[in-house]
Formats: C-alpha cells, structure tokens, sequence
C-alpha cells in the first residue's frame, strides 16, 4: 500500500527542505499523532510509528517547541535493528502555540503547518465572546487564515443571526454557523481546504469539534459523547491531537479540548484580533493615550458612542496586559540561561587555567 503525500500538502517547497536529507536509510513523511514521545507519521509507504532521535532530541533539551507535533513534515529512518526514528523536523511554515498551560514561561505547540486555523465555539448554551478573541489571536498568530466555526447550531433557533452578531467582534475573519449533526454548512467547511491543504481546530472540550471531523471525513474517525444532561455541555473526548486525511485530498487536525488559553508571542495576533481598536488608538490624540476618558480619545468616545463595547476593551486590555507579562518571564528565563551558560564557561576557563599551571 502507497499514499500520496501532496495530498497532504507535500509540494516543491518541502521536497526543497528535505533535499538536504535525502538518502537511501531516510524518508519524508507527516506526523498524524503524538503520544507521549512516541510519533505516528505517515510515510508514502503507510503509517508508520518512530521515537525521537538525533537532531530532533537535542534541539528538543533546549526549545520543546523544537519537538514534533502534530501535522509537521519530518524526516523518518528505519535502523539495522529495525528501531524507526524520527531524526529531524522541517521548517514550519504555521504554527499554533499558546503559553504553557502550567504557567511555564515557555510555549506550547498545538499543531504545525494548518492552512486555515478554525476558533471552534458552541453556539449553545451562548458563545463566549472573550474565548474567541482569545483563540483568534492564536489563530491570527499561527499565520494560518483564520475563521471561526460556531458548531452545534442545530440547537439554535437562528442561527445566522447569531453569526452575524459574533461578526462584529471578529473583524476581517468569516464566521461560519455549522453542525456536524444535520450537516448544516458542514459543505461550506470543506469548501475551505483544498487539495494539500489543512484545516487546524482549535477549541474548548464539547465544542464539539471530534464530531465536526466525523461529519468532514464522512466516517466515525475521533470518538464523540453525549452532551451532560446536568449542564448540558460536551465532555472532554480528545485526549491528543490527530490529522485525518481527507476523501478528494486535503486534512483535518483535531487538537485536544484547550481548558486554558494563554497568549505566548501574540502581539500581531492581537492587533488582528482587536484591529477595530487598534485603528481608533492611532487617531488618539496622545500617543501613550491609556484609553481612560483622556482628552481626544478616539476609543473611549466610541465606547460612549455605543460603536465599542465596553466588554470588548476590558477583554483586548486584559489581553494585552498577558502579552507584557509573557514577554517579561521569558526574558527573565532567557537571561537566566545567558547566566548559567557564562558561568559555565567561566569554571571551564578556570579548570583549563588550573591544569595548565599544573602540567
């Protein structure tokens, strides 16, 4: 059995970047899930499983964004003793990364290389406005092509409607109502990833984004459950992330249910994500105007004016305020390494010193 990788979005530019590890004992090939260290990438030859070697592992001890993830293009060799190993990763050309959710000053990956990055969100019990702004940084920061899926909209009574309305908190990105259970705009989904194209999900638990790849893949492919009679929310199912290829070509990614969403290097996504206010903040009067009711303050007059919610400053304030706090840890961990790595150096130089006064 043989796949066809450019149905995966394998094209000249990644056969470019694998040339240089091209060689009998090596093969390119895409990672289709992650478990614990443990990839399963898919080769032309079929799926395969590999653990980390070479490069991978020692740019991994340093950066462990450098590690796989899922839908990053890799390359792939089967030793002597029949161990296969996943020996380098290739250059991304998107990423989706949020701060660690355990408050570590480093970035965890979601997925890599998606075409268009999808902000998952139910349209019941009642979308959450501040999570999507959220997710959107993300997916505006990913340099993917964001849109925003708003499932479960067979439990709404007008649904468009309420497209429309989270339209207006989502400039620039389109808003689609849709439900994998009737099938409802799920067309105008696949319509959004072409041949060797990825669509990314990202989401909370029960936003019911396994039963949006079922209904995308025309199959039962992720496991789904019912939603809590209690609250009447989904539950947490996906405990990984997983790429699913497509009939007709292209691929779905499906990432586990985000409980937290941290911003980790998201200044162009937020400018994206909020570019309504950003454009009224340039025609402040004062260029270190806070945006408090200073005088000739174009984005307070318009929340006096009712043009912008008062919901929708506080939620990009806030947002904001978590961006400067990332930066300021990971400087802080940065010039910890830059200290550690010089002190190093300096016992290397003394223990050199001393063995050459002794010899």
């Amino acid at each position: 059995m043989t796949f066809d990788l450019a149905s995966l979005g394998w094209d000249a530019q990644i056969a470019s970047a694998y040339s240089r590890f091209a060689a009998t004992f090596h093969r390119p090939g895409r990672v289709i899930r992650m478990d614990r260290g443990i990839a399963t990438v898919l080769t032309a030859a079929g799926t395969e499983r590999a653990s980390l070697g070479g490069s991978a592992l020692l740019r991994a001890s340093k950066d462990p964004i450098s590690l796989p993830c899922c839908g990053d293009w890799v390359v792939v060799r089967t030793w002597p003793d029949k161990r296969t190993t996943v020996e380098a990763v290739l250059p991304r050309r998107t990423r989706i990364i949020r701060a660690h959710a355990n408050l570590e000053s480093r970035g965890q990956m979601l997925a890599a290389n998606v075409d268009v990055a999808a902000v998952v969100e139910p349209i019941d019990p009642t979308p959450d406005l501040g999570r999507v702004e959220r997710l959107l940084a993300l997916a505006w920061d990913s340099e993917a092509t964001p849109v925003v899926l708003l499932t479960k909209s067979d439990l709404a009574r007008d649904p468009e409607t309420i497209a429309a309305q989270i339209a207006d908190a989502c400039p620039g990105v389109e808003v689609i109502p849709v439900s994998g259970e009737t099938g409802l705009n799920v067309d105008r989904v696949r319509a959004l990833i072409g041949p060797g194209q990825t669509l990314g999900l990202i989401g909370t638990s029960g936003s019911g984004k396994s039963t949006l790849v079922n209904a995308l893949a025309g199959a039962t492919v992720m496991a789904t459950q019912q939603i809590r009679k209690s609250d009447g929310r989904g539950r947490h199912t996906t405990t990984y992330r997983a790429l699913v290829p497509l009939p007709g070509g292209g691929a779905v990614l499906d990432t586990p249910g985000i409980r937290a969403v941290g911003v980790f290097d998201g200044a162009d996504g937020l400018d994206h994500t909020f570019a309504d206010i950003e454009e009224l903040a340039a025609m402040c009067h004062f260029k270190d105007c806070t945006h408090g009711g200073e005088p000739g303050c174009e984005v307070w007059a318009a929340v006096e004016t009712g043009e912008l919610s008062h919901r929708r400053l506080e939620s990009w304030r806030k947002l904001q305020r978590e961006l400067r706090w990332q930066m300021r840890r990971r400087q802080a961990r940065l010039s910890a390494q830059q200290l550690a790595e010089w002190k190093y150096r300096s016992g290397a130089d003394k223990r050199d010193i001393r063995r050459v006064r002794e010899s």
